[in-house]
């Protein structure tokens, strides 16, 4: 569904926050374009791309956070290309490229603007340069290994991780950190052995990278607890790293398809918007507890094998 409507009478600077917060309420896309409307009066047109189940909701939304006394709604159609997420070597450090895949073939390539930012902020090299060396490094278009059986996209309710939940004091209450414990957490058919460093699943030995394994570790240590983001990247790579939150959704998207999770599903590993992830052993979380499940758009997503 669109949702839009036609605005000349808002200060403009109160746009951008009306923006994110529609994003942050479950909205696919946000758009302002310039208008000229009636009177020769210079205006904006807002058009909100939502799901069916969330139109009533993004709409009421713009009228509260707007001036406008009115909004249209109209039926589309979405087709998306999948899309996967990998780490490219450059002179600078690691950079998160997003690749766009069509029937198994890479057809294209985009350097993730606050990956690159990362780079260029911890190297002094100007930004372009560090966007221009992640461009070339992603090589040229061709078939996408792994991408066929990858899981879904990470999910897009974290993007830029600006807008939290608003139950945000109440689910953090529920994390105190902790080091990675000893002893066997089991669930579905998953056994994690934390002393041995083992994962089994259906009985078989599941490999896993280091960083992988670092992840799951702290997760499992504080399983029933919701880890912040930037708790969860200093346990795994370090102070330098805590802001990378590319990387994260990354390693958490592969590691819930080693558990079992189908692609585009959440699995165990549950997200709490805006704040961080927590492992579910009871299947007690839900989205009355502040998770945020992985719509429907992002099933048709890919994703490559995540930086070790």
């Amino acid at each position: 569904m669109v949702i839009e409507t036609n605005i000349d009478d808002m200060n403009p600077q109160l746009l951008a926050p009306v923006g994110e917060a529609l994003l942050a309420a479950g909205a696919l896309d946000v758009t302002v374009t310039p208008l000229q409307m009636k009177k020769g009066r210079a205006g904006v047109q807002v058009s909100v791309v939502a799901r069916m189940d969330d139109e009533a909701r993004l709409a009421r939304l713009l009228l509260a956070e707007t001036t406008t006394l009115g909004v249209r709604v109209h039926a589309v159609r979405r087709y998306e290309a999948g899309r996967a997420f990998v780490e490219v070597a450059t002179p600078f450090g690691p950079v998160v490229v997003k690749q766009k895949i069509l029937g198994g073939r890479v057809v294209g390539a985009m350097p993730e603007f606050e990956s690159v930012r990362a780079r260029a902020t911890e190297t002094g090299v100007p930004l372009a340069l560090v966007h221009a060396a992640a461009a070339a490094a992603a090589g040229p278009a061709g078939d996408a290994p792994g991408a066929a059986d990858a899981p879904g996209a990470a999910d897009p309710s974290e993007d830029g991780g600006s807008v939290p939940d608003p139950r945000v004091p109440a689910v953090l209450q529920r994390s105190t950190g902790g080091s990675p414990g000893v002893g066997v957490i089991r669930f579905d058919d998953v056994e994690i052995d934390l002393e041995r460093r083992m994962v089994i699943r259906a009985g078989e030995l599941v490999q896993f990278s280091r960083t992988e394994w670092l992840l799951l570790q702290y997760l499992a240590a504080n399983a029933g607890k919701v880890v912040p983001h930037m708790e969860l990247l200093m346990e795994m790579r370090g102070p330098k790293h805590r802001a990378d939150l590319h990387y994260l959704r990354v390693w958490v998207s592969h590691v819930r398809r080693k558990l079992g999770a189908e692609p585009g599903e959440q699995g165990r590993i549950r997200t709490f918007q805006g704040i961080g992830y927590l492992l579910d052993v009871e299947g007690r979380a839900s989205l009355e507890d502040g998770a945020s499940e992985v719509g429907p758009a992002e099933v048709d997503g890919a994703m490559a094998s995540p930086p070790a």
